[in-house]
């Protein structure tokens, strides 16, 4: 005896769910596993009146990156650029090259003329202070 209604449209959904999950592994989309993350892969967090971010960024050069901000709005675009060998012959290749460009939605504005950025060992770290408008103030109560 069934206990519940049979879905005559499974079949068809899973059948979507896998073309969805090729497709994105082959366009570098949300359901691809790791090679389609988003890149690069952030940290973001929160401190006072200040956002923290800290970006991997293996193989991209200082000069082949550029940040801008405007308002709550977070933009990383640079460039990492394949090794110099003509006699490669890969057997197995999940790092990318190329451009890239990722676009963030902060949690709040931040002060774009006192963002400051580091590059370390891969790792881009940026402090974004949060605008004057952003950031909590302390109201005083009057007595009448």
């Amino acid at each position: 005896m069934l206990t519940g209604r049979l879905n005559l449209w499974a079949p068809y959904q899973d059948l979507r769910r896998e073309v969805d999950r090729l497709f994105d592994t082959f366009t570098g989309g949300e359901n691809s596993g790791a090679r389609g993350r988003a890149f690069p892969l952030i940290n973001l967090w929160e401190e006072g009146d200040v956002l923290h971010l800290e970006a991997e960024m293996p193989g991209v050069a200082q000069n082949d990156i550029d940040i801008s901000a405007a308002g709550n709005e977070l933009t990383l675009r640079g460039r990492r650029t394949p090794p110099k060998s003509d006699d490669r012959a890969y057997h197995r290749q999940e790092r990318g090259f190329g451009e890239f460009t990722r676009v963030l939605t902060l949690p709040v504005e931040v002060d774009p003329e006192r963002i400051e950025a580091t590059l370390k060992d891969g790792v881009l770290t940026l402090t974004l202070p949060k605008a004057a408008a952003a950031r909590a103030r302390k109201i005083q109560v009057k007595v009448e």
